[in-house]
């Protein structure tokens, strides 16, 4: 038995078709953190399991959506994502003659409607598909992980991942991702003022030059600039928060 699990909050426009992509899963299960449009309704009526539960953080959240799922395996998916019929086909026929206890699938991923083939984002291997009693979620608030216990494959297929659709998508994420990651930042070390203007001078040339961001065109330099922005904010907001402690 396979069970997909989503955490969701305010994704009525990803949701039917993140669900409709994985309906070849026995059980579809679906947390959701509060959401003020339809996204609880469009996923009840797509005939997923809704459960809703105050939000706990990214890794806290994931892991009490897999003790919800009652699969041998689960499939782990955003609602930003979707899988493709060859590597749903690929996900079958694996765990029918799984030699691995957890499996990593690459993403594909757009930005402003552009596939990013460089800038540090492809193939971007995530492990997403494991068996439940194998493996848990981190609980960092942030940028969670599986951790499985096992050996751990790699599939050939890829997900299909449209994380940015607009601008104004970028420039929430960056707030968002920033905020939950100087509280881990600030809770590990102390951060310098600096600190913040080097690691988004570096976290640019990354993007933009060592991975190659330049080939993926002005979508390229865009993505550069948000995560230049992205880690300029998370150090700045980490020494802001020490500052204010002391």
């Amino acid at each position: 038995m396979l069970s997909a699990i989503i955490i969701t909050r305010n994704e009525a426009r990803n949701i039917a078709a993140c669900l409709d992509s994985v309906a070849f899963c026995d059980e579809r299960i679906v947390v959701d953190c509060g959401s003020d449009d339809d996204t609880v309704k469009i996923a009840a009526a797509a005939g997923a399991t809704v459960v809703t539960r105050p939000w706990t953080g990214f890794g806290v959240q994931k892991n009490f959506a897999l003790s919800q799922a009652r699969g041998d395996w689960a499939l782990s998916i955003d609602a930003d994502e979707r899988v493709p019929a060859a590597l749903a086909a690929e996900i079958l026929s694996t765990i029918r003659a799984a030699s691995a206890c957890g499996y990593e699938i690459g993403r594909l991923s757009t930005f402003l409607g552009r596939p990013m083939r460089h800038s540090g984002w492809f193939p971007d291997y995530v492990l997403r598909l494991f068996r439940r009693e194998k493996a848990r979620f981190s609980d960092d608030l942030v940028h969670e992980r599986v951790i499985c216990e096992g050996p751990i494959g790699r599939l050939a297929g890829v997900l299909d991942h449209h994380p940015v659709l607009r601008l104004e998508d970028a420039l929430r994420r960056v707030d968002n991702y920033s905020t939950a990651g100087a509280e881990m930042l600030a809770a590990s070390r102390r951060v310098s003022f600096s600190s913040g203007i080097t690691h988004g001078m570096w976290s640019f040339l990354r993007a933009y030059v060592v991975k190659l961001g330049f080939l993926d065109g002005r979508e390229g330099f865009l993505l550069a600039v948000a995560n230049a922005e992205g880690t300029y904010y998370r150090y700045m907001k980490a020494w802001l928060a020490g500052r204010q402690r002391e």
